[in-house]
């Protein structure tokens, strides 16, 4: 049985397979949901808090921070990042 993945790098897997740009997705809202979670704690803003803030509930600030869920705004995260006092910067390569 020949393995057609040996030799090849774990992108051009993913790239076969279709699952790259999700992938990618997930990575970066795993980073983003870190940095929000950490700037929270280092602001003491509890979800509570931050969903009075955003006029959302609880529950639309544990998806926002959950890492599996990628369909955050910009408009939102934008919000977010105006609150804990960032600035969102994307570059694209």
């Amino acid at each position: 049985m020949k393995q057609k993945h040996i030799g090849s790098d774990f992108e051009d897997f993913l790239t076969e397979e279709g699952m790259l740009e999700e992938c990618r997705a997930s990575a970066i809202k795993f980073m983003v949901a870190q940095e929000l979670e950490k700037a929270m704690r280092r602001r003491r803003i509890s979800k509570t808090d931050m969903a009075k803030r955003l006029k959302t509930s609880r529950t639309g600030i544990d998806r926002l921070l959950d890492p599996a869920n990628t369909s955050i705004t910009l408009h939102t995260l934008a919000k977010v990042a105006t609150i804990l006092g960032k600035q969102i910067e994307f570059t694209l390569r």
